[in-house]
Parts: structure tokens; sequence; C-alpha cells
């Protein structure tokens, strides 16, 4: 048995924003994927996911509430034990998605009566699967806004307006130019929850508040919404105070390691990063009008070319 691939997928706007209703623009990233398959032996990474597979059937069995979504959770047991795995090439840890990809292959395959991508996708429709995506994803993160399993299930760009109003949306086409968005990987793993914990604690900051409802919101939006129109010029430019923005208030998302090259790329103009997902490890998001020029300059570190503009 082998099910159908979920992609993982990058926040190109609006982490940490979105879990206080600003906007968001979330993508699919094909570069990675998963499937649920069974195996009569099993890897020691199968054997792994298997055992996770059964702790995530007991939490679907004991906290989500049926009257949002109905599995059939005995058919799922059996595939457990039949040596079920969910076969995986996206990095944990990285703010790609690896967890919410398989909440929609779990989804996709148990649940009954579910929303289908062929389906006309109302608002209301996205914001119930989004609804149970996040009660199932809160099983490998304590609090999930069930964005990414949204996104690998319907693999189709995700535009959060808000918490209540999302919408599937088309991105542009990309292009032979010489800009790009690409992946930097620190060679570090991050964790969400204790991430979240930081930002809700300097949440309970006036001025830190101020900052987000102001400045990060201002220029998330603004990003958002020259992506999504194609303009470049005008994008670099909010990229470039968004990226002063989180570096000055989101430090301890950073790895120490990347403040100095954070700080270098905004100097330069040869590039501008941003958090990819809650930050903390993993992968840190980078923004270039010149992709030569910037590989050039960052020949010392993992990069993975995302988007050509």
């Amino acid at each position: 048995m082998k099910g159908p691939l979920f992609y993982a997928k990058i926040l190109l706007f609006g982490e940490y924003g979105i879990i206080k209703d600003s906007k968001g623009l979330a993508i699919p990233y094909n570069s990675y994927k998963g499937a649920l398959k069974v195996a009569d032996d099993l890897s020691e990474t199968a054997k792994k996911s298997n055992q996770n597979l059964l702790k995530f059937h007991q939490y679907l069995a004991a906290v989500v509430d049926s009257d949002i979504a109905h599995f059939r959770l005995n058919e799922l047991k059996t595939d457990i034990d039949r040596g079920m795995y969910f076969d995986s090439s996206i990095p944990q840890g990285y703010g790609v998605g690896s967890s919410g990809a398989l909440v929609a292959a779990i989804y996709d395959k148990y649940a009954d009566d579910k929303i289908t991508v062929l389906e006309n996708l109302t608002r209301d429709k996205l914001l119930k699967l989004k609804d149970i995506f996040s009660e199932m994803e809160s099983f490998f993160h304590g609090k999930s806004s069930g964005l990414d399993p949204l996104n690998s299930y319907l693999s189709l760009p995700i535009l959060i307006n808000s918490k209540d109003h999302l919408e599937a949306t088309g991105i542009p086409s990309q292009k032979e130019g010489k800009g790009a968005v690409f992946l930097l990987d620190s060679e570090q793993i991050g964790e969400t929850e204790p991430m979240v914990s930081i930002f809700m604690n300097k949440m309970k900051n006036e001025g830190f508040r101020k900052m987000i409802n102001e400045d990060f919101a201002k220029y998330t939006d603004a990003c958002i919404d020259d992506f999504l129109h194609g303009n470049a010029k005008s994008l670099f430019g909010n990229v470039k105070q968004l990226s002063k923005v989180v570096l000055a208030n989101f430090k301890p998302m950073i790895p120490k390691a990347f403040h100095t090259l954070w700080q270098q790329g905004i100097d330069t103009n040869a590039y501008y990063l941003k958090l990819c997902g809650s930050g903390g490890g993993g992968y840190i998001l980078g923004f270039t009008k010149d992709y030569d020029k910037a590989q050039e300059i960052l020949k010392n570190y993992k990069l993975e070319l995302v988007y050509r503009f």
C-alpha cells in the first residue's frame, strides 16, 4: 500500500503575525514530500514513525471532537498494526510543515465525509478544514493554526486575510529573472513550541504589541500584496523593512550565528533574510534581486531555490 503524496509548505509571509490575526501567505514546496506506506520489514526510522502514528491514533480517539470530524479509527489502527508509517523526505524542525503533511495524509485516508480539493472551496469549507487540522496538528505542537496541513492537503497557495478569512489564491508564474526566494539551511533543528512561548510572553509587553500591530503587520501585508501582484521592486523595499523589524524584535528566534549575516544582507542589499516558520533553527528564508551574487556571498551555506522573479 502506498498513499498519495503530500508536499511541504513554506509560509512566505506572516509567521507569528497570523497568531495575532494579521495576513499570511503560504505556498506548497514540492521539493519535499511524504506518503503513507505499509511494509513488513521496517527500518529504524519507519519504526519510529509507526510508533508515532500509534500515539497519534490514541490522540485522535481521545481528543478530536467528533462533531467536527469523524475518522475510521479502527481501520487506522489495523493499518498501523500492519506496519504503516509516514515515508517522508520533509526535514523535521525546519519550518516547512513535516507534521502538516502527515496530518493531511491521515485526514485524506481516514476521514469520513472529507472536504476535497475538487469541491468549490468556499470560505466556510476552508475554515472548517483549518479547524479540523488545527485540532489534529495540536498533537505535535501543543497549539497549531492548522495552516500547514491545509496547505499540504490542498497543494494550493493559501492567502490568510485573518483567522476567519482564508482563500486559495494564485501566485505569479515564475520568470527567468535574476531575483529569487531561497532557503538558507541553519543546520540546526528548531522547535515550534518554545518559540511560540517566547512570542506569547513578548506579547504581554505593550511596546512589542504595538510593533506587531503597526510595523510588523504593515510590512507583512505590503510584502504579500507586492508578491501577489508581481511588484518586485516594491517587494524588495518592503522585505528589507520587514527583515529589519524581525532582526530588531525577534532575536531569540534567529540562531545567534546568523545575526551578523542577517545584518550584512540589510547593509549591502545583496539579500534580505526573514524567518521561515517559527524560527529557532531549521530554514531561514531569503529574498534577493540577484541570486548568483547572493550564492557567491553565501557560498559557505547550503541554499535551496524556491522561486524565481
